[in-house]
Formats: structure tokens, C-alpha cells, sequence
């Protein structure tokens, strides 16, 4: 290990770290605080050693201050993680190995001799496109009445299909090779994302139950108007459904709605159970009432048509209450004359 000596310490600045290879214990310590104390001093004075390196290599000026470039570091410190796996080696990689074929890179761009221009090999716009041929020639072995653009299409997915398997055959032979990453989904391949090399041998009932649910009721409707196969149960909802209470009254059910509310109702009032009723207060509010009511009457006795904008003129019923309400509130006078007054009034309207 290349160090900078500094009273007797080895200092690796790129690590910011240091050491003192010659350190012992004069005594063995007494106690544990003992031992931390001979410790901690120990410490500053590698950290100190470590300061006065930093403040002896060059600086350059920015706008935060000075700044210090640390050189490369001179320890090689154990490595965190462990080694990567080298992934196996695929079938088509094992064969070529055996016979000698190596894979020669290809490159992006590819000239098209169709439109006499470069385009990409693969992806959008790419050379040889089947869908910028508008016509196929027709070849001798060819049925009759066959379409050839829907052959065409048949020949690729079988193709897709093809490398696909083949993708999954690939992963299930890593799998029996070495570990795979636990990033690589296999749930189609039923091999464990663990990153182990452990197969699950056996599904059990729980699991195929819980997955025909799934399918079960993963439709748009969630499995209610599929066709139902001879002896299948009805699908399990695992959720809770929402009760809704009944509309009408009545015994059990109906009458929970009412003591709900007579739940509500004696829980605020067992909370304002302890204030006392303040008559002063009511007394305001009454005495306040009654000047806005002579605030809003004009000088000749009626009322002004803004007074009770939102309140109905028309109707004896209201006529009526008002009437014996301002009876009930009003001294007796003004009580005769506001009798007289609807009396007159329901008088002219009989005649």
C-alpha cells in the first residue's frame, strides 16, 4: 500500500482515510469508558493527520471557495457486492461455439436499392418492408386462390412465436445452469424470480384456486355473465359490499336508522349536557328580534317590501301564524290591533 508518512500514520487521501500501524494500548483499559476515551483520541489525531494532508495539496479558486482535487486512491478496499454471474451460454451460442461460427456485427444502416436510399435494418422505415410492397409475384408452388399478404402474416407470427419459445427454453436451461437475476420475470416459465436455483416441483390447491379467480373474474363484467362450466362454483368476492340502510321504517333492519340518529343525538347532548341555559343571553336575543321587526316597518304601520324578501306574501295560513305569533310576543294592544287587522282583511276577501 503506497502511503504518505506522517508521524508514523499511514494517509490514503483518495480514500480519505488513515491508519497507524505501530498503535498500542500502554495498559489494558480498566473499564469500557476507559477504552472509548483512548479511542476517540486516538481518532482525532488520524483525523487531524487527514486535514493537514487535504490543506496541503493544491487549490483552485470557484465561486463556493477553494477547491481541492483529491489524488487516486493507493488502497484497494474489498469489493461490496458479490461477482456477477456469468449467464450461461444459450443453444445457439453452445452450436456455433462447436462449429466455429462467430457473429459478425451488422450494421444499423443498410442501402435500399427500392428507393435508392439508406434506412434502418430493423424498427421504423426500415429496408425491405413487407408492407411497402404493394405487389407479390405469384411462384409456381403457390395453391391456388391462396392470398399471399395473409400468408405473409401467418409466416411472421409463427416466426414471433417461435423465438419466443425458444426465449423460454433459453431461460429455463439458466436457470438450471446457474442463478438468474431476480429482475427476470419467469411466471410463464414457472421458475421462481428468487434468484435461486430452487424449482417449485408442485402447485398447490390454494394457488390454482387463487389464480382461476383471477381469470375468473378479470372480465369486464367480473365473471358475471361468462358461460359457467359444468360443477364450477360461483366466484368468491374477497372484498367487503357496502349496507346501505333500508328506506322504509319498520322492525329490525328498518328501525336501525332511527336509532342511529337517537345515537347521534344523545352523544351531543351528552357532551353539552353541562352548560347551563343563559337567560340574559336569550333575553338579547329576543329584544334584538323585535327592533329589527319596527326597524323594517314603515312609519304609517305597513311593512317595507324588502323586510321579508324571501318569505311568501300570499296564502291565510301565513297570515294567520304571523298574526298569532306577533300575538304571543307583543304586548296586548298590539296584539287587538293586529287581530283587527287580518279580520278586516279576511272580510274584504269574503266579500
Amino acid at each position: 500500500m503506497e502511503a504518505v508518512p506522517s508521524d508514523n500514520y499511514q494517509i490514503d487521501l483518495g480514500n480519505l482515510m488513515a491508519f497507524d500501524p505501530s498503535h498500542h494500548f500502554q495498559s489494558v483499559p480498566s473499564d469500557r469508558d476507559e477504552l472509548k476515551n483512548e479511542c476517540l483520541a486516538k481518532g482525532t489525531e488520524l483525523v487531524q493527520a487527514i486535514a493537514n494532508g487535504v490543506f496541503n495539496l493544491p487549490t483552485r479558486e470557484d465561486l463556493d471557495g477553494p477547491i481541492v482535487t483529491l489524488p487516486a486512491p493507493t488502497t484497494r478496499l474489498p469489493r461490496e457486492k458479490p461477482l456477477p454471474v456469468r449467464r450461461p451460454p444459450t443453444a445457439w451460442e453452445t452450436f456455433a461455439k462447436t462449429k466455429g461460427i462467430k457473429n459478425r456485427k451488422k450494421d444499423k444502416v443498410v442501402y435500399d436499392e427500392q428507393t435508392h436510399s439508406w434506412k434502418r435494418r430493423h424498427g421504423y422505415d426500415r429496408v425491405n418492408d413487407d408492407k411497402d410492397v404493394p405487389i407479390i409475384e405469384a411462384k409456381l408452388n403457390d395453391e391456388p386462390g391462396e392470398d399471399p399478404f395473409a400468408k405473409r402474416q401467418t409466416e411472421k407470427k409463427q416466426r414471433v412465436e417461435k423465438n419466443e419459445k425458444n426465449r423460454l427454453r433459453n431461460l429455463k436451461q439458466a436457470a438450471k445452469v446457474g442463478a438468474l437475476p431476480s429482475h427476470v420475470q419467469l411466471s410463464a416459465t414457472s421458475i421462481p424470480i428468487t434468484g435461486t436455483q430452487s424449482i417449485q416441483k408442485k402447485v398447490g390447491k390454494h394457488e390454482l384456486e387463487s389464480v382461476a379467480s383471477m381469470a375468473a373474474t378479470s372480465t369486464a363484467s367480473g365473471g358475471k355473465f361468462d358461460k359457467k362450466l359444468p360443477g364450477e362454483k360461483p366466484p368468491k368476492h374477497p372484498g367487503k359490499f357496502r349496507k346501505f340502510l333500508p328506506v322504509a321504517e319498520g322492525k329490525g333492519m328498518g328501525n336501525l336508522e332511527r336509532e342511529q340518529t337517537d345515537k347521534v343525538l344523545n352523544k351531543l347532548f351528552s357532551k353539552h349536557s353541562h352548560e347551563i341555559f343563559d337567560v340574559n343571553k336569550a333575553v338579547d336575543m329576543y329584544n334584538n328580534k323585535n327592533e329589527k321587526k319596527k326597524r323594517n316597518k314603515k312609519p304609517d304601520g305597513k311593512a317595507s317590501p324588502y323586510a321579508n324578501k324571501l318569505k311568501p306574501t300570499s296564502g291565510k295560513s301565513f297570515k294567520k301564524t304571523s298574526s298569532s305569533g306577533s300575538s304571543k310576543k307583543s304586548s296586548g294592544k298590539s296584539s287587538g290591533k293586529s287581530f283587527k287587522k287580518s279580520s278586516s282583511k279576511g272580510k274584504g276577501s269574503s266579500k
